[in-house]
């Protein structure tokens, strides 16, 4: 038996944080993963691989399309998948080469294998080729992710029927791709093949996309995706799908009850959601026990357990790689005897279509549903002098300030290089600033960033730019 001061299980963004996090504080301090690279599923297939060929669809389409040419630019591109997949994988291993790096950098021991909890204070470790380990530690910390969502009654194959992973390596352009899900996850990969030729349709139970999504920038979005070709069939839910050789038979049917109707493809991707990751992991050899949504439960990123800790999508809160980064952080540094604490108020969340999706606080329609007085600011990116002149004026800035002492509640934005700009927000929100604080700061011409100041000088209502 090898002990530790720590034992992280997963090797995600949660888990691979916190194990640098302890060893830069001097713990003794081992990561068990059982992929054969580091990373989790952001980097190997999630985050980072979706984000190069969403980087990559929109080069293609701007040289293909009208964007080029309406700048001088002649071309007659000719896709190549494969370079584009290898490009993809090249990036990929890259990332989870680093990480390797940093493991060595910060002397974090990487256990090789699957870890499951054998009893207070053991992880046992089952490695590759069937060998099995122990490890003792003082402090564990159960950072095991999430894994795609399955759908009853679709049984996902990753040859015509996908989840995630399936449709980031897809040999062909699909024809005819139907999305399951109005999610972050189906949008995005959704526009990655819409972009590279295929004809996209979206199915989403709810009447409406991205839910838990402001509902203006919701709107908008779908808007926006609409117009580029995505067809949205909301309300709609999935009965059953056949796959026939080359071609998969959607049963569909209003969510509301009523007459079904067959929807023929040559592709699906079912992105319903994720749910934590728990399977095989010895919860019982400790005393713990998920709740009803799979979730493990935590006060403070610790469980019920003496010296069991949780981050990231295991436990509850946004399923988002920097909420788990945070959390590493805040429980290393409990772990190390240190105050931290994760501000959730201020974590801001992405989606990478085009336009970009960045928000960050509280929504219009939580506002309304707590009785809280607010004021609005809003600026659209069309009165934005740089995003004019790069032809990129979809969407606009909306700035949720509190009407009494005008702290910032919440940000919300639709457009260009928005991923970008939220972070200036997020200092702003942990900070408490006020609205005016952001509407005074002096911010350079001409970038797009002047519409995040537009915005805030709107909830006082002395917009200078439109």
């Amino acid at each position: 038996m090898t002990a530790y001061d720590v034992v992280v299980i997963g090797g995600g963004p949660g888990g691979y944080n916190a194990a640098i996090r302890a060893g830069q504080l001097g713990l003794k301090v081992a990561c068990v993963e059982g992929r054969e690279t580091l990373g989790g599923t952001c980097l190997n297939v999630g985050c980072m691989p979706s984000k190069a060929l969403l980087h990559a669809s929109e080069l293609f389409e701007a040289a293909a399309g009208k964007e080029f040419a309406s700048l001088g630019i002649e071309v007659k591109p000719k896709l190549n998948l494969t370079q584009m997949m290898r490009q993809k994988d090249e990036s990929v291993a890259g990332l989870t080469k680093g990480i390797e790096f940093l493991f060595r950098k910060n002397k974090v021991d990487w256990i090789k294998g699957w870890g499951k909890l054998a009893g207070a204070g053991r992880v046992q470790v089952a490695a590759a080729d069937g060998s099995l380990l122990e490890l003792q530690a003082k402090d564990i910390v159960i950072a095991t992710g999430s894994e795609p969502t399955p759908l009853p009654g679709v049984d996902i194959d990753n040859q015509r029927i996908l989840d995630s992973t399936g449709a980031l390596s897809l040999p062909e352009v699909p024809k005819h791709l139907v999305v399951i899900g109005a999610g972050v996850i189906g949008l995005e990969l959704g526009s990655v093949w819409r972009r590279l030729g295929s004809e996209v349709t979206v199915v989403e139970y709810l009447d409406r996309i991205c839910p838990g999504l402001d509902d203006e920038t919701a709107k908008t979005l779908q808007r926006a995706l609409s117009k580029q070709g995505m067809r949205f069939k909301l309300g709609s839910k999935v009965g059953g799908a056949v796959v026939k050789g080359k071609s998969v038979e959607l049963t569909l049917e209003p969510s509301a009850g009523g007459e079904s109707q067959i929807v023929e493809c040559d592709y699906v991707l079912v992105a319903i959601g994720r749910r934590p990751y728990t399977q095989g992991l010895g919860l019982e050899s400790v005393g713990l026990a998920t709740d009803k949504r799979g979730m493990l439960i935590n006060e403070h990123h610790q469980t019920s357990v003496p010296g069991a800790w949780v981050i990231g999508d295991v436990t509850s809160g946004l399923m988002l790689a920097h909420k788990a980064e945070d959390e590493a952080i805040a429980c290393i540094e409990k772990i190390a005897g240190k105050a931290a604490e994760v501000n959730y108020n201020a974590i801001p969340s992405v989606i990478y279509t085009k336009p970009e999706v960045a928000c960050v606080g509280q929504t219009e329609e939580q506002l309304k549903a707590q009785g809280r007085a607010y004021r609005v600011g809003k600026f659209p990116f069309t009165a934005n002098s740089r995003a004019k002149i790069n032809h990129e004026t979809e969407g606009f800035v909306k700035v949720l300030a509190d009407e009494r002492t005008d702290e910032i509640l919440g940000v919300h934005m639709v457009g260009p290089s928005v991923s970008e700009m939220i972070g200036e927000y997020c200092v702003a929100m942990e900070f408490a600033a006020s609205s005016e604080d952001i509407a005074l700061v002096c911010h350079p011409h001409p970038t797009r960033s002047e519409a995040l100041r537009q915005a805030a000088m709107g909830v006082e209502g002395w917009i200078m730019q439109a």
